[in-house]
């Protein structure tokens, strides 16, 4: 089904009203609260993240995708170094298996980094590329620390009742390249196959091109999401969306390749913020979505099981 805009169906959100503690913030409780029930994805803005931070982490990224590929791939590809540098070359994951859905490796590679995951050693070149993770992952940490305020008090929750699941939290930058597509891909193939994210949430800085981020309604049709100069994408993942008894809606997405013969660069690079909570998390029904008429869903699970299921589907070969 081709997919076709609507900015009506994912919102842009000016959150800075919540965030300062000013008139206006119920609405913003009100407008995150109907798109996390409508289709698990909005736009944020207003939200106080560094430009300079993004840039940066941005190009640097960019840098280290230019160089040769045997260079790449000697580093980030060990599990010895906690905070370590892991990069992921060009088709190693296919993130469609997690749904079940068997497809070509995914036609983009990525860096990624979480000071609680295990990695390999980071890249001597370019010349300040972990410093510029570090600073990007801080104002990713605050930018959610916001957003969980917000959602506590959508869900009629105390604005810290998450805070204890996220003291030793799990949570993955990544920076992905996708390259251009200089031959057809492969039957099924596409930048990266339709999967839900795995966590809490997920925070986007992505940018405009031909060949990006589709988000399929609960209708079945395809959306191209909305890109707002500034503006982030948020969208719930499946932990969160377990916790609501699927009230809330961890959404099916895909990164689609660009159409062929569509002139002009279609290179594109994310980079997206996955927030995940502590390893030994509890993810269980919470009692405000849960009642007569409406049993628990999901079977309780720790977090850590929940990932090590959903990352053993994604690269297995």
């Amino acid at each position: 089904m081709a997919a076709t805009a609507d900015l009506a169906t994912i919102p842009v959100i000016d959150i800075a009203p919540f965030r300062r503690g000013e008139a206006g913030a119920a609405t913003v409780v009100r407008a995150v609260e109907s798109a996390c029930r409508d289709t698990g994805f909005f736009l944020v803005t207003g939200h106080g993240v560094s430009p300079e931070a993004t840039s940066h982490v941005y190009s640097l990224a960019r840098a280290f995708f230019d160089l040769p590929e045997d260079y790449k791939r000697a580093y980030g590809r060990g599990t010895d170094v906690m905070g370590g540098m892991a990069f992921s070359p060009l088709a190693e994951e296919a993130l469609a298996a997690t749904l079940g859905i068997a497809t070509p490796g995914d036609y983009k590679e990525s860096l990624n980094f979480g000071p609680r995951l295990a990695g390999g050693t980071w890249a001597d070149k370019p010349d300040g590329l972990k410093s510029a993770f570090l600073a990007y992952f801080g104002e990713m940490e605050t930018l959610a620390r916001t957003l969980r305020g917000v959602f506590c008090q959508a869900i009629g929750l105390a604005d810290d009742h998450f805070e204890k699941d996220f003291t030793q939290h799990l949570s993955a930058l990544r920076v992905i390249n996708y390259p251009e597509q200089t031959v057809d891909p492969l039957p099924g193939q596409m930048r990266a196959g339709v999967h839900t994210d795995y966590g809490f949430m997920t925070i986007l800085r992505s940018e405009a091109s031909s060949g990006g981020l589709q988000v399929q309604r609960r209708d079945g049709e395809w959306l191209d999401a909305p890109n707002v100069e500034g503006a982030y994408v948020v969208n719930i993942g499946d932990a969160f969306m377990r916790w609501t008894n699927a009230a809330w809606v961890s959404t099916p997405h895909r990164v689609a390749n660009p159409p062929s013969q569509s002139g002009g660069s279609s290179r594109r690079q994310s980079i997206p913020f996955f927030l995940n909570p502590n390893a030994d998390t509890l993810i269980a029904c919470l009692p405000q979505f849960e009642g007569p008429g409406r049993p628990a869903k999901y079977e309780p699970i720790t977090y850590a099981d929940y990932i090590a299921l959903k990352t053993s589907q994604a690269f297995k070969r």
